[in-house]
């Protein structure tokens, strides 16, 4: 019966996905006595009450009330999981001619992963083993059920707030070069329950941990050209969404965000995960909130890799290019974030561009793209502009670490002589590394950016 194998296997499945339905994890079984199913069943332990209401036993149960006969002598189970040590006894038990099963099952499998009962010769009935039928599809029904649970025990674990919204976990599915797995925290004392997003990868006692601050109004999805490479010089990288932003909660209100609240909420973050020897990788707001957080405490700190930003201190002019790209905020509130990198990276694929546009799926969500513009300090007295004059004091005089600035050369808001006039600020920053053909966006060009800063700022 090997030619149909496939065949009952799809009626697994089948009875898999009934089990899905229910809320129990996807196994379906079937058994088969001369090319006709006379038994199946699927998992059923949660709702039953009953430890051992597992696919097999139920379908077992059902062919031998079929045929008056708890003895199966003549018949094949089909089961889309490698069966437990409780299965496959009750198989052994009833004479199971076939076993034929779909995924491994790594942890509890007794048909070879684990153990295998039925290679034992010392007991008085061998059963037929053929595993791997259709185990692509069986893992994949039990992967997405496992994931779907993940997804959902995160959120019971971060309820969302009444004010704000959360984007869709659908919207960032098979982002191009994005494969990190996501981490969250709703409980530092600014944030109250709004859930921040972050990414943390490599080891933990790395001898760098390179904060990768985005801005406006991208999302972590930036780094991701760094990432790799921080990572296989065995550092570790550490990258937060803003509140607003990426997958990160965003509050409905465009009041909700401050310059001040959210500096307060990094520093919180850096102290939660006790980050050390960290070498800040800033651009646009990453650098106007970055700036300021190593005067708070500079042991923790090692290094700085900055590019495309500035220190708004409210008593400098801001650059004209900001100006304009306020303006162009202010008129037109719903632009098109994609098609904003794809006009300044023309290298970019569209998958690209439209990643950025993910965590934006309609007006209700982009309140913080609105607010931010007119968040940058302008005045004396802004919100931001004393702890950024504070933060200048900082790096002109106490600064110790080493410093590589990089520099989009194309970029028209916070190019060339915005970096210069901050280099002339930070202590011991030396020549700039400047990509002509680099815009404001200039980590979509970071690989050889990373590479250089991992050379430079090893010491």
């Amino acid at each position: 019966m090997t030619g149909d194998d496939e065949g009952f296997m799809q009626l697994a499945l089948a009875q898999a996905g009934l089990a899905a339905a229910q809320g129990e994890v996807p196994v379906g079984a079937v058994v088969v006595r001369d090319g006709k199913v006379i038994g199946a069943g699927h998992n059923g332990p949660v709702g039953s009450h009953d430890p051992t209401a597992h696919a097999e036993v139920l379908a077992l149960r059902a062919a031998a009330k079929e045929l008056g006969n708890y003895r199966l002598d003549d018949c094949d189970l089909y089961v889309t999981l490698e069966p437990c040590a409780m299965c496959s006894g009750a198989m052994l038990h009833a004479r199971v001619r076939r076993l034929v099963f779909g995924a491994t099952d790594p942890k509890t499998g007794a048909a070879g992963s684990v153990l295998d009962l039925f290679a034992d010769k010392r007991l008085n009935h061998q059963t037929d083993v053929r595993g791997g039928v259709l185990a692509p599809a069986c893992a994949a029904q039990l992967d997405e059920f496992f994931a779907t649970r993940r997804q959902e025990a995160r959120t019971a674990a971060h309820p969302l707030r009444e004010d704000a919204l959360r984007t869709p976990p659908d919207r960032f599915t098979g982002l191009p070069d994005y494969p990190w797995q996501p981490h969250y925290v709703s409980d530092l004392p600014t944030l109250a329950g709004l859930r921040m997003h972050y990414l943390d990868e490599g080891p933990r006692e790395a001898p760098r941990t390179w904060l990768c601050l985005h801005g406006n109004p991208a999302w972590s999805y930036l780094y991701r050209k760094m990432i790799p490479v921080f990572l296989d010089a065995g550092d570790r990288v550490v990258a937060p969404d803003l509140i607003g932003f990426g997958k990160s909660d965003k509050p409905k209100r465009e009041i909700a965000h401050s310059f001040g609240w959210h500096r307060q909420a990094l520093l919180e973050f850096i102290e939660r995960l006790d980050l050390q020897d960290i070498v800040p990788v800033v651009q646009d707001w990453g650098g106007l909130l970055g700036l300021t957080l190593p005067m708070a405490a500079p042991a923790r700190y090692k290094g700085l890799l900055v590019m495309n930003t500035t220190l708004a201190t409210g008593d400098a002019p801001l650059s004209p290019g900001f100006i304009a790209w306020r303006e162009m905020c202010a008129k037109n509130p719903l632009f098109d974030v994609a098609r904003l990198f794809a006009r300044g990276n023309p290298h970019m694929s569209p998958d690209e561009c439209a990643a950025y546009n993910a965590p934006f799926p309609d007006a209700g969500h982009r309140a913080a793209l609105r607010a931010f513009p007119a968040l940058v300090p302008e005045f004396a007295d802004s919100d931001g502009a004393a702890v950024s004059r504070q933060a200048r004091e900082f790096w002109s005089q106490q600064w110790a670490g080493s410093t590589l600035m990089a520099i989009g050369g194309q970029d028209p808001v916070l190019g060339v002589p915005v970096m210069d006039a901050l280099r002339a600020v930070v202590r011991g920053c030396p020549e700039p590394m400047v990509l002509p053909q680099a815009g404001h966006f200039v980590q979509e060009h970071g690989q050889a950016i990373a590479q250089a800063a991992v050379g430079y700022l090893r010491g």
